[in-house]
């Protein structure tokens, strides 16, 4: 019983300390102040500056396209990926296991740099000027993203009965169309988790979008940077981070709600 209340209280102390931060911004994001930690009263003027802010709302719409199409690109190329590494030998699949981790796995600054380094030795052979724009953005983002694809599907391929792919062969599917019908719906909920995964680490990345970027093209990360630097934040982000946090809580809810139903109806 006593390790029971410590082990819940240990717990619910580490889940304080992770949220407790979140819900303060949450908090004084309904009062008009500069400084969290002084109330003025309940107040919605943050909230009306975030949408009179032309320039926040035009970093917000940069960040959720490149957030947007990197992802899409990501979920494709990864749910390939691990269907081809899945369906490989085993010596090619430990191989490419491997080599998928060791992408999690590596300090996000190496990435980026060797990143900018390409992109340098890209433009010099080509002769290129500006180089760097909106698509470097994209195939950084994708970079970065793709690995995590992998290891959300990968689980999803191994609980699939490998005997489903076969039978819709010899039942006259071509491999395209057994694909699309045997495999992608059994796979669906990790394709799901992963692009969800693309879009928060998109929206989260400073490092390789600072390395990427043309200077002009401001995403949030680049531009909670740059407002810092001149002399710190203003409250309007405090509005526009609890919009991005309850927005992602909102459709975490709906795929667990989801996800239950279904599990529901396949017992009944």
């Amino acid at each position: 019983m006593v390790k029971k209340i410590i082990g819940k209280s240990y717990i619910y102390f580490i889940l304080l300390l992770m949220y407790l931060p979140i819900f303060l911004l949450i908090i004084f994001s309904f009062t008009d102040t500069n400084n969290i930690g002084m109330w003025n009263g309940f107040s919605l003027e943050v909230y009306k500056k975030l949408f009179q802010d032309k320039e926040i709302l035009h970093v917000l719409r940069n960040t959720i396209l490149v957030a947007v199409v990197s992802s899409i690109v990501s979920t494709i190329l990864g749910t390939l990926a691990a269907i081809g590494i899945y369906y490989s030998g085993k010596k090619a699949k430990k191989l490419l296991d491997g080599v998928t981790q060791i992408s999690v796995v590596n300090a996000e600054i190496v990435t980026a740099i060797s990143l900018t380094l390409l992109f340098v030795f890209i433009a010099s052979i080509l002769k290129i000027e500006n180089f760097f724009g909106f698509v470097t953005l994209i195939i950084g983002h994708v970079v970065l993203t793709v690995p995590f694809v992998i290891l959300n599907v990968t689980p999803k391929l191994k609980q699939m009965d490998p005997n489903m792919y076969e039978a819709a062969l010899d039942l006259g599917a071509t491999p395209s169309k057994a694909l699309r019908s045997v495999i992608l719906p059994e796979i669906f909920p990790g394709i799901l988790s992963g692009f969800l995964l693309c879009i928060t680490l998109s929206l989260d990345d400073y490092i390789i979008t600072a390395f990427t970027r043309d200077n002009s093209f401001e995403t949030l990360s680049t531009y909670v940077e740059g407002v810092t630097k001149k002399g710190g934040l203003p409250n309007t982000l405090r509005a526009l981070t609890t919009f991005i946090f309850l927005i992602m809580l909102a459709v975490l809810f709906i795929i667990n709600f989801k996800t239950k139903d279904k599990r529901l109806k396949k017992r009944g």
